[in-house]
């Protein structure tokens, strides 16, 4: 035993070395990123989720509107509000209004044009949510 472990251990001293210190900052800051990393994908999971669920009772107002109408779409989405909750559409979840076209007399698409709130995307955020996809 060295000197300096013979008068730790004499003295009734002990603790850890400031290496071993670092090794469990460095194991607690890689076990936090990956944390990180994994909660922010949840949000945006849950985003989507959020934005497909409004998107599915956008498409039940407008078919209630329909039936209420002789089986006409409305002009505009904001003539489904009476069928919605609280009378009110919904913003999607990244604060965007959801967009509402009218594609013949009987079809209709409901989008939301993701985070970005622009036509299109390249990633999971941006990516626009369709009421043709599901």
């Amino acid at each position: 035993m060295n000197e300096h472990k013979k008068h730790r251990a004499a003295s009734g001293v002990s603790g850890f070395t400031l290496v071993e210190l670092m090794v469990v900052i460095a194991i607690i800051a890689v076990l936090a990123t990956m944390a990180g990393v994994a909660l922010f994908k949840a949000l945006d999971t849950a985003d989507d989720a959020k934005a497909k669920a409004e998107i599915k009772s956008l498409k039940a107002a407008v078919t209630s509107y329909m039936l209420k109408n002789n089986r006409k779409l409305p002009e505009t989405l904001e003539e489904v509000a009476p069928f919605m909750e609280n009378n009110k559409l919904p913003e999607d979840p990244w604060g965007n209004q959801y967009h509402y076209t009218k594609n013949g007399s009987r079809d209709f698409t409901i989008i939301s044009y993701g985070a970005d709130g622009k036509v299109g995307g390249t990633d999971e955020v941006d990516k626009d949510i369709s009421s043709k996809d599901f």
